[in-house]
């Protein structure tokens, strides 16, 4: 009977100490962020009429109100268990791809700046593919450990590995029919970090490439992306050939930047923000405020937050206890770094224009919660590596 003794009480103080172990640097930097965001939003948008009804605090509101549902969905992530993680993984993925077909079908998707993303509902929108890039994550780290664990071998294998990219290949090809650009490359980024670091050949990266490129072609070939598209993507190179037209987002957005100097204007007056100048930028193009109105210093704070971010998720995924928890955090750390990157990017004009949005700063609701849940994922694979 003595021995039942340790198997009662070890939970209960795991409970007890849960909190200790959090990795709070990293939630304190990702709560820095959606402060900062929420600063942004709250400037971008209070006197503009037509988007807040005549309430200025309208999408400050909004914009605490997802972050704090997307908290609840943290925690939540963070607690539960990690058996139960990985048995609700199909579930996510199959839920993931059931609302990228949706958005497909006449009559319940929406077209938003030329992309069928949406999914109207009586009291919010959703936006499916944010929430495709956590399906892709768990899905391919849960096919390629369980093969790995079954087998007794901690590299994968050629044939995991494409079981793997098949998964991957399902949201993709999803998402390029919306058409969704710049989610495609962000799915793109994750599937090459998980491959990378799963022990396969480094053939299997150049093939991955090689295999990005076709695709890439095939797609303008069937014209599945529009000319304006494809202009719209390529208007990096050349802004100045049409300024008033295909050019006209990057020309604003590096004259707001350029505006800010190394103090800024200050929040709330910057000219080029509060006049309205430069196109969604309480959304893509939220990098600009903090430009204009915070300075190269507040800009840099930013950039500073997101590496502590990523550097926090990699130290997680270097001590994760198992193959999968290995594989989530890497892909979670790819997610992020790529898509802060090419969102700033765009806003200086060394990327491509993609409608992607800035995580944890930029408004939406779908982008919040899917990246507050890879937080909450983060913590649960940091949590599970100090209860051993």
């Amino acid at each position: 009977m003595a021995l039942l003794t340790p198997i009662r009480t070890r939970p209960r103080m795991d409970r007890r100490s849960t909190v200790w172990h959090v990795d709070w640097v990293l939630v304190l930097s990702v709560v820095a962020l959606s402060f900062l965001g929420a600063m942004l939003i709250w400037s971008a948008t209070h006197n503009r009429t037509s988007l807040t009804e005549g309430n200025p605090d309208a999408f400050l509101i909004r914009h605490a109100l997802n972050f704090a549902i997307g908290l609840v969905l943290a925690v939540g992530a963070a607690i539960t268990d990690h058996r139960r993680v990985r048995i609700l993984a199909p579930l996510l993925y199959v839920a993931s791809v059931i609302g990228l077909i949706l958005v497909l079908v006449p009559g319940v998707g929406s077209t938003i700046n030329g992309s069928r993303s949406w999914i109207q509902l009586p009291f919010m929108s959703i936006q499916p593919s944010e929430f495709a890039k956590l399906a892709v994550i768990v899905g391919m780290a849960l096919l390629i450990a369980e093969k790995s664990e079954t087998d007794r071998h901690e590299d994968a294998r050629t044939l995991d590995v494409a079981q793997a990219v098949a998964v991957a290949a399902v949201p993709v090809v999803l998402v390029m029919l919306q058409p969704d650009l710049g989610t495609v490359m962000v799915l793109g980024s994750i599937v090459f970090g998980i491959i990378a670091v799963s022990g396969v050949p480094k053939r299997w990266m150049l093939g991955l490439l090689t295999a990005g490129v076709l695709v890439a072609a095939i797609a303008i070939k069937l014209q599945v992306l529009k000319t304006y598209q494809i202009d719209r993507f390529t208007a990096f190179m050349h802004p100045s050939s049409d300024p008033q037209g295909i050019g006209y987002n990057v020309n604003q957005a590096r004259i707001a930047i350029g505006n800010g100097g190394v103090f800024g204007q200050g929040l709330f007056h910057g000219g080029q923000t509060q006049n309205a100048f430069v196109p969604e930028q309480h959304t893509d193009f939220v990098f600009t405020v903090a430009g204009e109105e915070l300075g190269l210093i507040g800009a840099g704070a930013i950039i500073v937050l997101f590496a502590i971010i990523l550097f926090r998720g990699l130290r997680i995924a270097v001590n994760a206890r198992d193959v999968f928890g290995r594989l989530v955090a890497t892909g979670i750390v790819c997610w992020f770094a790529f898509q802060a990157f090419e969102n700033i990017g765009m806003t200086l004009g060394i990327m491509p224009v993609t409608g992607l949005p800035l995580p944890f700063v930029s408004y939406g609701g779908s982008s919040m919660f899917a990246c507050l849940l890879a937080i909450g994922l983060l913590q649960n694979i940091h949590l599970r590596s100090h209860r051993y």
